[in-house]
């Protein structure tokens, strides 16, 4: 269970991107956010791991309080939050094994992952997880020779190799075609009933959204102003969502509307 309470963000003397901000997201579920850009999306993910120091407020995952660690307690908290990223962060000259054993760095001792000393354990676990997301024939291919979606799928088996007790997605379809978008929110949709694990995923794919995840978060200006199932986010709450945001990103949120309608 992920539980933020009053969640506080703000840049020297700005007005907060995160304006005391609620949020649970339970395990075994699939929770999407959207709003347009600017709304304060992926400073929440980032909030949540701590790749951004929050101002005020409460994250706590599975009962211990992230924002009061530091030091060696915050890095064994962060090994427990697995992130995937829009532009897949892999290492390009590395092969698809060795950026997935990145996953491992928490745990293991910065010798052996320097040397490439990986246990065989990790390499078994490593075997099994990119055989279930369809990687494992590609363990010896260097990742700049990966398409789009393979790329994202190595990212994927990355962040599992922690042993996540939840995943952050940060527009992890972005970069993607419409094919590949569909298998990894499929993937995502999957992964999170098979290991129980909650996905939190940030998203302007507004379709996507509606068809693969338990539920939708609408940010805006830093707020919650929507969080109900798919099917509630109806032609009024979407203008809640997007009203007096660029028209570009309002076109966007209604042609994704529109594809989740024919579809």
């Amino acid at each position: 269970m992920l539980r933020i309470q009053q969640l506080v963000k703000r840049y020297g003397h700005d007005e907060p991107v995160l304006k005391g901000l609620d949020l649970e997201v339970p395990d075994e579920s699939v929770v999407s956010i959207i709003g347009a850009s600017g709304a304060g999306k992926s400073t929440l993910l980032r909030c949540i791991n701590r790749l951004v120091e929050p101002t005020s407020g409460s994250i706590e995952l599975n009962g211990a309080e992230l924002t009061r660690l530091h030091g060696n307690e915050l890095r064994k908290a962060r090994r427990r939050i697995g992130m995937i990223f829009q532009g897949f962060n892999l290492v390009d000259r590395l092969t698809v094994m060795e950026n997935v054993q990145c996953g491992r760095l928490g745990y293991i001792p910065y010798w052996r992952a320097a040397l490439r000393k990986y246990s065989t354990e990790d390499i078994d676990r490593a075997y099994t997880l990119m055989e279930r997301v369809g990687i494992a024939h590609y363990a010896n291919k260097r990742a700049d020779e990966l398409s789009g979606g393979e790329r994202q799928r190595v990212g994927v088996v990355r962040a599992l190799m922690q042993n996540p007790e939840i995943l952050l997605a940060d527009e992890p379809t972005a970069s993607l075609d419409p094919v590949s978008s569909r298998q990894i929110m499929e993937l995502l949709q999957t992964l999170a009933q098979e290991l129980q694990l909650p996905v939190l995923i940030n998203i302007h794919n507004v379709a996507e959204a509606r068809e693969y995840t338990q539920r939708i978060v609408g940010m805006r200006f830093g707020r919650l102003i929507f969080d109900g199932k798919p099917e509630d986010l109806d032609q009024s709450a979407m203008d809640t969502v997007y009203s007096g945001t660029p028209a570009e990103d309002r076109q966007q949120a209604e042609q994704d509307t529109s594809k989740a309608v024919v579809s």
